[in-house]
């Protein structure tokens, strides 16, 4: 079952799942990121299997004019070496009851438009496509 991370050493044990889908992360900031993250609302769940990483997710939420109150997947992923054994559908299933229980409007995600299996996935549990989300990259410093 997924549960909610709160100590330095669960936190730094997701790095290698999380690498697999962010593949551009240091693992020397990945801590000290994640931290500045909660202070902004960002919370991250995992599943464990035999004492191993199989499933994360970090998510948020929040309240804007668009949705009101939601719950906003920022990360999904299943490891690579235990996908298609159903961690994926388990950690939907939790944060859609998380966001139920938070009474969200709006339980949702962006997935990369090169994510074609991952797309299948998310049509299987009842997402749809509801909007196009652009973006441009600032050489702002972080």
């Amino acid at each position: 079952m997924p549960q909610d991370l709160q100590t330095n050493d669960e936190i730094e044990s997701c790095f290698d799942v999380m690498s697999e889908l962010r593949n551009h992360l240091n693992r020397e900031e990945f801590l000290p990121t994640i931290r500045k993250m909660q202070t902004e609302g960002y919370q991250l769940a995992y599943i464990l299997e035999n004492n191993e990483i199989v499933a994360l997710a970090g998510y948020r939420i929040y309240t804007n004019l668009f949705m009101g109150k939601h719950l906003y997947v920022d990360d999904l992923v299943t490891s690579n070496k235990y996908r298609s054994k159903g961690y994926g559908e388990e950690m939907i299933e939790w944060l859609r009851d998380k966001a139920n229980a938070s009474e969200c409007n709006y339980f949702h995600l962006n997935s990369g438009t090169q994510r074609s299996r991952a797309h299948k996935f998310y049509f299987k549990p009842g997402f749809s496509i509801a909007s196009y989300h652009f973006s441009e990259k600032l050489d702002g410093s972080t």
